[in-house]
């Protein structure tokens, strides 16, 4: 066919230059910013010696769930460690919990304003849907040309990827209050506010957390793609176990990945479990 074809690429080309020219000051604070905050978390989680972290986690895992969530989490700490990769793992730690910490600040408004406007979640969802559909490697592209290599690039890429599941399931968990509950509340006079933070909110809770959970085990899953653009932690060990066909050193990086992966989605789920018995 001889139709023109479309200068997508183009476009998207200007658009970007565009954005680096005015917007420039602007991803120079959100860098400092994300930069800051993984360091900080990084700091903290090296402050104390292994073993002491592993027994606080431990007792989350107590607290939280049963003697058998426990006796993983204490377990499977100890082979991380024990494989050599517990500061890497930290690191790790750190990248995943600042991109759910920015994907809970963003994606938790957003999905209340879709909630309470169709035409807000008419022009959110298409967005969503384009988000994780788009292959991830994709979003390394645009995270590399505004913020540099490093791991700030690898939080932005992360929260790409990670956000949609909290801004679908706290839209989806206020649209579930119950009809009759929200009238109750209109009857009684209450503002906006007050519904929605002393009875949707609550109500939505289970849903959000269930949200949350999905966006943490996504941007997990962005550990190893983030470590091709410089991003630093366990996943930089598999990315280069690949490149170097070194096997044994992959799955070793990749053991960590999982046992990490296993307690923060439990955790979560158990955190779950006690919001739906409150």
């Amino acid at each position: 066919m001889n139709i023109p074809k479309i200068p997508l690429a183009d476009w998207i080309g200007a658009l970007e230059a565009w954005l680096e020219t005015h917007l420039s000051p602007l991803f120079k604070l959100i860098k400092v910013v994300i930069g800051e905050t993984v360091g900080g978390l990084n700091t903290a989680l090296d402050f104390l010696p292994a073993i002491v972290l592993i027994i606080l986690f431990t007792a989350a895992a107590w607290f939280l769930g049963k003697w058998r969530m426990a006796l993983f989490t204490f377990v499977g700490l100890l082979i991380i460690d024990n494989l050599g990769y517990w500061s890497q793992t930290m690191q790790t730690l750190s990248l995943v919990l600042t991109s759910a910490l920015i994907s809970v600040v963003v994606g938790v408004p957003v999905g209340i304003l879709c909630a309470r406007k169709n035409s807000i979640q008419n022009i959110v969802t298409p967005i969503l849907d384009f988000m994780q559909t788009m292959p991830a490697f994709v979003y390394l592209l645009p995270a590399v040309s505004f913020f540099s290599l490093g791991v700030v690039p690898g939080v932005i890429a992360s929260i790409i990827f990670a956000i949609p599941p909290t801004i679908r399931m706290t839209n989806l968990g206020i649209r579930q209050v119950p009809e009759e509950l929200t009238e109750a509340a209109d009857a009684f006079g209450s503002t906006p506010s007050q519904k929605l933070i002393k009875l949707q909110l609550p109500i939505a809770l289970p849903s959000i957390m269930a949200g949350i959970n999905q966006t943490i085990m996504l941007s997990l899953s962005m550990v190893v793609i983030a470590s091709m653009i410089g991003a630093q932690g366990v996943g930089s060990y598999v990315y280069r176990a690949v490149t170097q066909g070194n096997t044994g050193v992959g799955f070793e990086a990749g053991i960590a990945i999982v046992i990490l992966a296993i307690i923060l989605d439990r955790l979560t789920q158990n955190a779950i479990r006690r919001t739906k018995k409150a």
